[in-house]
């Protein structure tokens, strides 16, 4: 083994909660090492969120320039050019990254470009490319995030189909992209490049959109795609692929269904990055998927490891690691916050907006837990008209016997954001009739919950 550099703490993998944790750690005097393999600043900047949404506000842009004689502007030939919405999202990322670098610079830690693994107990040995250097530390935090997953299917690989990243670099625009998976990958991605000029099949094995939300959800999500001409087909188990992305490519379904396109772009869950890295090596566990398992303050199997992050089965949001990181440094300055308990938001970044906090109908029943509901739908919201955004609905559970309130849906512009505030209430234990009863501007989409409460019976 190589000469062994000591560090006191130790951060393999550089995503938000590891790298929000190195930063404030080396400020603080700590010796620290961040193990990266290349993704400065993380996934979140580099490949997944940040680029995303970047695209899909060009694709928002192009749909409201095709929309404008509604609002009483003329404009004639209208075209969207891939270079340059690829030259956008590229520079809003390499602005992002510039940032974090910066961050990281100023903090002092050692950042270590290369592909590591773990060779003994928090030892890990990173191929930089000029040589292996072998890091150890007292404290090791696991921070390496999840891959695109390739399901099994027969001529899938040899199709050599994109994913998430690959889609937000392609240099020519695709006549016809089929989207293999209906999650919320496949729905934002999907209408982004139909609102872009392809056409857009989107093929999901299972029978509805969106298969973790209430049934009248996914007909709404569903709606929402089939308006702008997306083609959405259901229950595509036993398929199988032609052809090759980029040129042509088919799928063939078990019944007998054929997709066929130019493109391929596979959207069909996670994986988490654990495989061939010396879990074994740390002592580190992991489940039958194959994440790390982990206790509710983030601890390993292996003393003094610990995950945060979609590897460690944090919701894949960024804004979940970033409370894993809360987790971890209150541990190390002596407190007890865990993962029990948490309230975690998310947004699906169609257009309108789905947003969703705390539990739906489908859950609450599962849980046995007894609840009153409401439902709105936007064509009311005064501002959703002035805006011709009137597609959607809201809708709220409340505890059966108590005011709380246990969850809040949305699909309608703003629903991020209308969502936050319902959140806030929720984590402050403010009852529904604060809500029902508070002073909202007018005219405003949060003012709907005015209404929205006012329907709980």
């Amino acid at each position: 083994m190589a000469q062994v550099e000591t560090f006191d703490i130790l951060v393999f993998g550089g995503g938000k909660a590891g790298k929000t944790l190195a930063i404030e750690q080396a400020k603080a005097g700590k010796r620290v090492a961040v193990v990266e393999a290349g993704l400065i600043g993380g996934s979140c900047i580099n490949i997944a969120c940040i680029p995303s949404k970047t695209l899909i506000r060009s694709a928002e842009v192009a749909h409201a320039t095709r929309r404008a004689s509604e609002f009483g502007t003329e404009v004639d030939n209208v075209r969207t050019s891939l270079d340059l919405v690829r030259n956008r999202t590229a520079s809003v990322v390499a602005e992002m990254v510039a940032f974090n670098q910066a961050g990281f610079d100023a903090s002092g830690f050692d950042l270590v470009i290369g592909w590591g693994k773990f060779v003994a107990p928090r030892t890990i040995a990173v191929d930089t490319g000029n040589g292996i250097r072998t890091l150890k530390a007292d404290k090791v935090y696991i921070n390496l995030g999840t891959t695109a997953a390739v399901p099994d299917m027969p001529g899938l690989l040899a199709a050599n189909p994109i994913t998430h990243v690959e889609a937000l670099q392609l240099g020519d625009m695709p006549s016809h992209l089929l989207v293999l998976g209906g999650g919320y990958i496949g729905m934002e991605l999907g209408q982004a490049f139909r609102r872009l000029g392809s056409e857009v099949t989107i093929i999901e094995t299972g029978s509805r959109l969106g298969a973790r939300e209430d049934e009248d959800v996914s007909s709404a999500l569903l709606e929402v795609l089939q308006r702008e001409g997306v083609n959405v087909a259901f229950n595509c188990a036993g398929a199988t692929v032609a052809g090759r992305s980029g040129q042509s490519v088919s799928i063939k379904t078990s019944d007998g269904r054929i997709f066929e396109g130019s493109h391929l772009l596979v959207a069909a869950g996670r994986r988490p990055r654990t495989a061939d890295i010396g879990m074994e090596s740390a002592g580190v566990e992991l489940d039958t998927r194959g994440f790390i398992k982990v206790d509710e303050h983030l601890r390993t199997t292996a003393d003094g490891v610990w995950a945060m992050g979609e590897v460690a089965g944090t919701p894949m949001f960024t804004h979940a690691s970033l409370d894993d990181y809360r987790v971890v440094a209150s541990q190390l300055k002596g407190g007890d916050r865990s993962t029990k308990g948490r309230i975690i938001p998310y947004c699906v970044f169609i257009d309108p907006e789905f947003a969703r906090v705390g539990l739906n109908e489908t859950e609450a029943g599962l849980r046995k837990i007894e609840y009153r509901t409401a439902r709105l739908p936007m064509d009311v919201v005064p501002r959703a008209r002035t805006l011709s955004q009137r597609q959607g609905f809201m809708k709220a559970l409340v505890a059966k016997d108590t005011d709380e309130i246990l969850g809040f849906s949305m699909l309608g512009v703003y629903a991020g954001e209308v969502m936050s505030v319902v959140q806030m209430a929720m984590l402050g234990k403010v009852p529904f009739t604060a809500i029902r009863d508070g002073i909202f501007a007018h005219p405003t989409i949060t003012e709907g919950l005015n209404m929205l409460f006012g329907n709980v019976k």
